[in-house]
């Protein structure tokens, strides 16, 4: 686990993610028996480069604090993903690299639009999901794919490859903390549902009523990746008003992926913050209902899947089985193992990323 973040770290690097040799030292003071030692680590880079970025800020270089503050966001995520709610340093931490992300946009030439999504949390309770909308340079109402994260990942770290590649190819994206990520999750308390296309209409929902002056509301896409794969796959089933799907990492079961891993594994507290569950028994019953069975059928718009051979965290059977039942138009692609980026949603190379943008790019234009 803490190679597959460090891996991570440096192919986010090429998008502001990080340095290579800050990541570096920082791999080099983990001790991959002691996570302690990984979040102490990755604490201390973000703090140190945190810092820096302030002192960029009061100067009123903003070039040099942007990026610096892109690279103390994304070390201060890795070490906050990986801290457990016992631990007192967690939110904290949290929002500390949330508002590293948000001094860092504000110095972007194309700023970022920031909203809230209202969504209903409980019964009586009027919540929202926050959110992002990445626009395109010189493109007037370009088309937009809603993009979720995994787990209880944060819509900010989407900025870090997806939302380039899709800017580049003239389309705009909304990230997302969906129920169970990120913001909606830490600070609104949502957790995450079976029944993702609830929240996945309610942003598609949203952008048609408000941002019909920035986007093209008749062009919408769904896309996640990691766990969102599952959720991506529900939104497009049940909503058809998507005008593309995007599988980034593709999930047939989240409870068969669970089903047999140990109570100790080092995602199993995450499980359950993000179900709300007291045990692992009680979230992998909440989990038997995160199922495409009788689900990816219904999907109707172009849909791409994009699996590494090797992905060791969502078996690759996961995208022969979605890719199985679809009726639509559909394209899987596997990264074969022996190659770069086989792994995890292709962590370790985002360059075998590009069919899956320029074929969204061709069908969400069309």
């Amino acid at each position: 686990m803490p190679s597959y973040q460090v891996n991570r770290a440096l192919t986010q690097a090429h998008y502001g993610g990080g340095e290579f040799a800050e990541i570096l030292e920082v791999a080099s003071e983990i001790d991959p028996a002691d996570r302690e030692s990984f979040n102490r680590a990755w604490v201390k880079m973000g703090d140190k480069v945190y810092e820096i970025a302030e002192n960029y800020a009061k100067a009123g270089h903003s070039v040099s604090a942007r990026r610096t503050y892109l690279r103390a966001f994304n070390y201060l995520r890795t070490a906050e993903f990986f801290m457990t709610l016992r631990d007192e340093r967690k939110i904290p931490y949290y929002l500390k690299c949330r508002d590293a992300f948000i001094k860092a946009i504000h110095l972007f030439d194309e700023k970022p639009l920031q909203m809230e999504i209202p969504f209903e949390a409980g019964q009586a309770n009027l919540s929202f999901l926050p959110a992002y909308l990445f626009k395109p340079t010189g493109v007037k109402n370009p088309p937009v794919v809603v993009m979720f994260g995994g787990l209880d990942s944060l819509a900010e770290e989407l900025y870090f490859g997806i939302a380039q590649h899709l800017n580049e190819r003239g389309i705009a994206m909304m990230a997302v903390d969906g129920p169970g990520q990120g913001a909606a999750l830490r600070l609104n308390h949502i957790h995450t549902r079976y029944d993702y296309n609830v929240p996945g209409t309610a942003v598609l929902e949203y952008i048609i009523e408000n941002l019909k002056d920035e986007v093209d509301t008749e062009r919408v896409g769904i896309g996640a990746v990691s766990m969102g794969g599952y959720m991506a796959a529900r939104c497009a089933a049940f909503e058809p008003r998507f005008k593309v799907c995007m599988i980034f990492g593709a999930v047939w079961s989240y409870y068969d992926i669970w089903k047999n891993r140990p109570d100790n594994h080092p995602l199993a507290e995450i499980v359950q913050h993000i179900v709300g569950a007291e045990n692992m028994t009680e979230a992998r019953e909440k989990l038997k209902n995160f199922t495409l069975e009788g689900v990816a059928e219904k999907i109707t718009m172009p849909t791409y899947i994009l699996h590494g051979e090797d992905d060791r965290q969502n078996f690759v059977e996961n995208a022969y089985k979605v890719n199985e039942v679809l009726t639509c138009e559909h394209v899987m692609e596997i990264v074969p193992k022996e190659e770069s980026g086989s792994a995890h949603c292709s962590v370790d190379d985002f360059t075998k990323t590009f069919n899956m943008y320029d074929w969204i790019a061709e069908k969400i234009k069309a």
